[in-house]
């Protein structure tokens, strides 16, 4: 009896919410711009000033689709920008409110899971370095990084969420465990391009509004310590539109990028990249079909 009051009562919150994000959803206003970039600066934008929060992925049971419009870390915030910026650029329609919700959670989705599908904990894109190359591998975007000046080719060891499993209770269970080595292994082997603090001032005019800024881990056993989307500031330069744990919500930084990696040891470098324009989705293929 109690397991079933239980499943109830988990069944739910879950359906609240997902009311709770349809109606955020639909309350938003959804400023398409000139460009993707500029349609995803536009939608950044509207979340300044909403709070930090950390794990609001991990708390349910199982996995499934988070959508929460009301509170961020860095990864949820990126990828729900990404994800309304999409849907938003292939609709024609915008005030198509049902049609716009569905494209919106496919693309959600998509980004957060490999190949698009929710399969267990495991199939969440963990790591931000395996995150980029299966949405890249998906035509959702380019790491554009190996084009900019000061970029580096390097390969780096990736192992630490099984080396810190007291932080990730879910790698207790040993299948799921050898899902993330397996993951920490394959991105452990591959070679990619970044930009070394020391280098970014260097590649700054070729930045671009709208441009995914990933920054990159100092710490051994970690790929990316960071993420957010390239602004330019009034003043002319670069800065970082991002969920701030430090400031405890989405803002701007108050400095340029380069001078923001500089001043963070815990940060060695940035990978870029940039969100492809996709073919104008039917309802179809909103719908899945």
């Amino acid at each position: 009896m109690t397991k079933l009051f239980t499943g109830l009562f988990l069944l739910v919150l879950s359906f609240a919410a997902h009311a709770q994000a349809t109606t955020d959803l639909r309350s938003m206003t959804v400023t398409g711009g000139k460009t993707l970039a500029e349609t995803t600066i536009n939608i950044g934008k509207q979340f300044l000033g909403k709070p930090y929060v950390a794990h609001t992925l991990d708390t349910n049971p199982g996995e499934q689709l988070v959508i929460n419009l009301r509170e961020f870390d860095c990864t949820t915030y990126l990828e729900t920008v990404l994800a309304l910026s999409l849907a938003a650029n292939d609709l024609a329609d915008k005030q198509d409110s049902t049609l716009f919700d569905q494209a919106f959670h496919k693309y959600l989705t998509k980004l957060r899971y490999r190949d698009g599908r929710i399969d267990g904990y495991a199939s969440r894109l963990h790591y931000f370095s395996d995150w980029l190359r299966d949405n890249e591998r998906k035509g959702l975007l380019s790491d554009v990084t190996r084009e900019l000046a000061g970029s580096l080719t390097v390969a780096k060891p990736v192992s630490y969420m099984t080396t810190a499993t007291y932080k990730y209770p879910h790698l207790n269970n040993p299948a799921v465990f050898k899902q993330i080595a397996q993951t920490e292994a394959s991105l452990s082997q591959q070679s990619f391009s970044f930009i070394p603090s020391k280098n970014i001032r260097l590649a700054e005019a070729q930045l671009q509004e709208g441009d995914i800024i990933m920054l990159m881990a100092a710490r051994p056993g970690l790929d990316m310590k960071h993420v957010g989307l390239a602004v330019r500031q009034p003043n002319g330069r670069i800065h970082l539109l991002h969920a701030s744990s430090d400031q405890g919500e989405v803002v701007i930084t108050a400095y340029p990028l380069s001078d923001y990696v500089l001043w963070h040891k815990h940060m060695s470098g940035i990978r870029v990249a940039r969100l492809r324009p996709i073919a104008p989705l039917t309802t179809a293929s909103v719908n899945g079909n």
